[in-house]
């Protein structure tokens, strides 16, 4: 096979040189379309940018905005406001215990239950109290009987004393004119010449003048002894006032054997809900032993809040509650009243600042406050649970 000469003056290699020249040409159209084409869709995106830029600055503004009165409304929200989320439920919690020793014949109520104030709770065996009521009422009547009698005596002293004084001064003047007589007597019979006369006649005179001043001695006695009326009437009507008080100290008894057979029945106090039950039926139970506590429905916080959170805080500002075991409870109160000292004072061994190394502390300060709406009658809210108080201080 004949190889075809390269020379470009050769005429048979005319046609290829054009085919060649032809094909270049068309591969460079291409490219420069390529080129035109990108350098449109360049300024088209910077055209696009161009657009997007103001929409993208007013976002960014409308962002700052935004984010500016967000800080400035928490500013505001928070800055006349104080909060801690050391504080919990508080209310009463009445301690139930007996009066009276005994056994428990018998349980009314049970755990977790409301009572309404003069409810029974349990009730003591009441037999050996029956008893001792009924002794003391006997004593009680024999001290009136006795009382009523020296009463009626004392009414007759006051009539037979002044009387007995009467009779014996009239005993006394009887016996002294018997005196006299037998003084003349004697004396008659002593001036009689011894012839008129026998010593037996004298004799018996004066032994008559003798018998009538002893008479007269004993009726003096008798006077004396009468004499004192009034202190005898008052020895009268002073056993009456003892026999008095006798009565005042059986009625005392007895009121007393009532008093502790009714204690044999324990009662609820106040309106609440039972809580720590220590008793069972049957169980021995001492006087002053614990067996019931009752929870009042009366609620209020107390919040321990940090001795530089008081700076503002006063009586009767509002308070938001939020309590963590009812989150749909929405409470709200205000402030009562504000503790008289730290909570570390009131322990039993207080700090001594004044001694050793000292480091200071932040010290929290009770304060109560008295819930004013949001309670839930369905929902009893229990003493101790966690809650968070917000207080508007201004």
């Amino acid at each position: 096979m004949t190889r075809n000469n390269p020379d470009p003056d050769h005429p048979q290699d005319a046609p290829a040189e054009h085919e060649d020249a032809e094909q270049a040409g068309a591969n460079d159209q291409p490219d420069e379309a390529k080129k035109d084409s990108g350098n449109d869709q360049q300024k088209q995106g910077e055209e696009t940018r161009k657009k997007r830029r103001p929409t993208v600055l007013i976002i960014a503004i409308i962002v700052i905005i935004v984010l500016a009165l967000g800080g400035i409304y928490y500013w505001l929200s928070t800055a006349n406001i104080e909060s801690t989320d050391d504080a919990y439920t508080d209310g009463r919690a009445i301690s139930i215990a007996p009066q009276v020793a005994g056994r428990v014949v018998s349980l009314d109520v049970t755990d977790n239950q409301f009572v309404r104030q003069g409810t029974p709770l349990i009730h003591i065996d009441p037999r050996q109290f029956i008893n001792d009521r009924d002794q003391a009422q006997g004593v009680l009547e024999t001290a009136k009987a006795q009382l009523t009698g020296q009463k009626l005596g004392a009414e007759i002293a006051g009539k037979n004393f002044p009387a007995a004084l009467q009779a014996a001064q009239a005993d006394l003047a009887s016996a002294q004119a018997n005196l006299t007589r037998r003084e003349a007597d004697f004396a008659r019979q002593k001036s009689l010449p011894k012839q008129a006369t026998t010593q037996q006649e004298i004799d018996s005179a004066n032994a008559a003048l003798l018998q009538a001043q002893a008479q007269v001695l004993q009726s003096q006695a008798r006077v004396v002894q009468a004499t004192p009326v009034q202190q005898n009437i008052g020895q009268a009507q002073a056993q009456v006032g003892q026999l008095s008080g006798q009565v005042d100290q059986a009625e005392a008894r007895l009121h007393q054997a009532e008093l502790n057979l009714s204690y044999t029945v324990v009662k609820a106090e106040h309106d609440g809900w039972i809580t720590k039950r220590n008793v069972e039926a049957g169980n021995y139970v001492t006087a002053g032993q614990q067996i019931f506590s009752i929870v009042s429905p009366e609620v209020w916080i107390t919040a321990n809040f940090k001795e530089t959170q008081l700076n503002l805080m006063r009586p009767g500002q509002s308070v938001a509650v939020k309590v963590d075991a009812f989150p749909d409870l929405d409470l709200h109160g205000h402030v009562d009243s504000v503790q008289l000292g730290s909570g570390s004072k009131f322990t039993a061994f207080p700090p001594e600042n004044a001694t050793g190394n000292y480091v200071k502390i932040v010290q929290r300060v009770p304060v109560k406050i008295v819930i004013d709406s949001g309670l839930d009658p369905t929902v009893p809210v229990p003493l101790g649970i966690s809650v968070t108080p917000t207080v508007t201080v201004k």
